[in-house]
């Protein structure tokens, strides 16, 4: 099976693509640039969701759906994130087709169905929403109001990879509206927080929480904060932004309300959010040449048994002693499958199981069970071990713990290996041609010699670490004075 895998040395890119592919994560589609997300991708989608959304409701946010088309005049009216977005938009500019009469059994569209407003497929759903809440506010009492939305999205991408950038994905946005900038600004970083204790504790990958500089901001926000995250080819991805909006949104949606004084304000806004590019980030932080590897807290199988027969009669006396491990398991909350079917050899099985990253593999045989064993094998370094079978189902709870806490242990030692510091631009080049990973170096705090060290070196300012510290020095391009390091990545 592993033979079907690209080695990440000999193409990283390739690699990534046989993965998600040959891991039945996800397929091709039929409409360029969009992708079919197969049942095993889509129930890593869903353990993740299932994570935030619990998360979200504990913060006290509820959820809605909000159209997925905007009205054209509505999107145009806050006009940065209407400029920002303007490129990946997709337009729908007629409501009905109609029979060719050219070409018998074609279609066309009929020129009699034009929309008397041009509608966009939601890039992203501020406009949307913030027209709405217009009608949901007028008094400090109707604040604040804590919406969440899970939905699809389109960005027209002429440039997709599976899951990383696709015309349409996934995602859930946070839509929030409050009374005071201070409470808007806590919202955004306690957002933000949620984000990085999700990908922390179950991606099992650390990250760099920070702030974005003017250029990277989202289109339309005060302040864009981010979690990054470093892949295994030293290249950085941004793994979830929480935006504070300041009354941008309210002022072009004229959404008003009435203080405690009776005194008319505009409301304060945040928005933020992650999307099924969490899937790509997981596949390239964890996964090696032989294939996925999932960390177990969000595993959509945490534990496969294959039992090892010959016959239905020691098939029957495995499935005896079989069941009630299962029934175990599946009292701690472990998932489990039992591959029992027939039609496959064990070999092909272990195969086909590590390619898909399940992290503990349970093995046994007619000459097992009369010694009370069964052999174990843990995907994240492949060593295997023979278990008495009294105690098993907490030797496994403790195992997976365990391959949750290597996995992020692991990705915290490259992540920290792969962290330099530049002083020079000889020395920032050098870095990123021959080591990549997150470079600190001094920035003059300008877009223009932003602009010029993305020209140059094709790697962007990640993120001004949030508490980063302050040290004076001279910026690596310019020269000119600099107040602190800022983190440089080539990036996703």
């Amino acid at each position: 099976m592993s033979k079907e895998i690209t080695s990440r040395e000999q193409d990283y890119s390739q690699w990534y693509n046989d993965l998600v592919i040959k891991g039945n994560l996800a397929d091709y589609s039929a409409v360029r640039g969009c992708m079919v997300i197969k049942p095993y991708g889509f129930a890593l989608w869903e353990n993740m969701r299932d994570v935030l959304d619990k998360k979200f409701k504990e913060t006290g946010h509820q959820n809605a759906y909000f159209p997925l088309f905007v009205p054209k005049s509505l999107f145009e009216a806050e006009e940065k994130n209407a400029e920002g977005f303007a490129k990946e938009c997709a337009v729908v500019t007629h409501y009905r087709l109609k029979s060719d009469p050219s070409a018998p059994g074609k279609l066309m569209v009929d020129p009699d169905a034009k929309l008397e407003e041009e509608l966009v497929v939601r890039p992203t759903s501020e406009a949307i929403i913030w027209n709405t809440y217009k009608g949901w506010i007028q008094s400090y009492r109707d604040l604040p109001i804590l919406v969440n939305q899970w939905a699809n999205v389109v960005r027209w991408e002429m440039r997709t990879r599976l899951f990383l950038r696709t015309a349409e994905f996934l995602w859930q946005e946070g839509h929030t509206a409050h009374a005071t900038k201070e409470e808007a600004i806590i919202e955004t970083t306690k957002m933000l927080d949620v984000y990085a204790d999700f990908v922390e504790n179950w991606m099992a990958l650390p990250v760099i929480k920070g702030v974005k500089t003017p250029n990277e901001r989202f289109a339309g926000a005060e302040d864009t904060y981010c979690i990054e995250a470093l892949m295994q080819d030293g290249k950085a991805l941004q793994a979830g932004t929480s935006h504070f909006l300041g009354q941008n949104f309210a002022k072009a949606f004229d959404v008003k309300f009435s203080d405690r004084d009776n005194k008319l304000e505009y409301v304060w806004a945040t928005s933020w959010g992650v999307s099924t590019r969490l899937i790509g980030a997981l596949v390239m932080a964890h996964s090696d040449d032989e294939g996925l590897v999932m960390p177990p807290r969000i595993a959509p199988i945490q534990v496969v048994i294959v039992p090892i027969f010959k016959g239905p009669e020691q098939k029957a006396q495995l499935d005896e002693a079989i069941h009630p491990i299962i029934q175990l398991l599946q009292a701690l909350n472990i998932s489990v499958k039992y591959d029992d079917t027939d039609y496959a050899r064990p070999g092909w099985k272990f195969a086909e199981y590590e390619l898909k990253g399940v992290p503990v593999r349970l093995a046994i045989g007619a000459r097992d069970l009369e010694n009370n064993v069964v052999e174990v094998a843990r995907r994240d370094t492949r060593e295997k071990a023979t278990v008495p079978l009294a105690g098993i189902a907490e030797h496994i709870q403790q195992l997976l713990a365990d391959i949750q806490q290597n996995l992020y242990n692991r990705a915290l030692q490259y992540r920290t290996e792969h962290t330099t510091h530049a002083n020079t631009w000889d020395e920032f080049m050098q870095l990123l041609d021959n080591k990549g990973g997150f470079v600190l170096a001094h920035w003059d705090g300008s877009s223009e010699t932003e602009d010029k060290i993305k020209e140059l070196s094709k790697a962007t300012i990640r993120c001004i670490p949030l508490n980063n510290p302050q040290e004076a020095g001279t910026c690596i391009l310019s020269g000119n004075p600099s107040v602190q390091r800022v983190m440089f990545a080539r990036a996703y």
